[in-house]
């Protein structure tokens, strides 16, 4: 399958296996630009989930970027295939597929109100929560949840599997997306400086060490919301 890769501007581009995996996965190959990374991530326990709400990272789906639409739909126009839009405008997503799925490889068929889409926070809120974000600025957090970097349309029955796990508890059935979920994780997890723990750590390089050339996705929203956004 084509792997997604997030660009400075937030759009989403293909890349074939080919130039996903890239080069040898020996014990001499070189470490690529997202395996690289994974070292320069702190490592630490986890810390409590005491505290945690939704509430904490603001309203879902803030235009944090001024745009005139939710970042859900942002997201949706970003991801789907086929796009309609309701009442004839540009913002409200009415219907698209994602084809294919990056979790499952599948195609997924997006209806506005029964939809089997959901969009994924590749770093779960409650994941970062534990792992740094609990000491947060109210904006950073609500930067955090509306990032397009962090965000991904996905089919919902894994994506609810998934839960707040990390890369050492989870990771996409679609082993062909494995590579590229991890770097994205790894990109967000730099980007925010939320730490990780000694499995996560491991699991991360376990996974990219069989993908050396992976490239670090990047991304320029902003670390810290607008004003005029709030969370508790």
């Amino acid at each position: 399958m084509l792997a997604l890769v997030v660009t400075a501007t937030g759009a989403v581009t293909g890349c074939s296996p080919e130039e996903k995996t890239g080069g040898s996965s020996g014990p001499g190959a070189k470490a690529g630009p997202a395996l690289a990374a994974v070292d320069t991530l702190t490592v630490k326990g986890r810390a409590p989930k005491t505290g945690y709400d939704r509430e904490r990272f603001g309203s879902p789906w803030a235009d944090t970027d001024s745009n005139g639409c939710g970042t859900r739909d942002d997201i949706l126009k970003r991801d789907l295939d086929d796009v309609k839009y309701r009442d004839g405008g540009d913002c409200d997503v009415a219907s698209g597929k994602l084809s294919p799925d990056p979790y499952t490889g599948k195609e997924v068929t997006f209806v506005r109100g029964r939809s089997q889409v959901d969009i994924d926070h590749l770093v779960a809120l409650s994941d970062a929560w534990q792992k740094g974000a609990g000491k947060w600025e109210p904006s950073k957090r609500i930067a955090f949840a509306n990032d397009p970097l962090n965000l991904l349309a996905v089919d919902a029955g894994p994506n609810r599997g998934k839960g707040d796990g990390d890369t050492a508890t989870w990771l996409p059935p679609d082993k062909g997306y494995r590579c590229a979920y991890v770097a994205r994780q790894v990109a967000v997890k730099k980007k925010y400086e939320v730490w990780v723990t000694g499995a996560e750590r491991d699991a991360m390089k376990r996974v990219l060490s069989g993908c050396p050339d992976e490239k670090l996705p990047t991304g320029d929203s902003p670390t810290a919301a607008p004003g005029r956004f709030h969370a508790r």
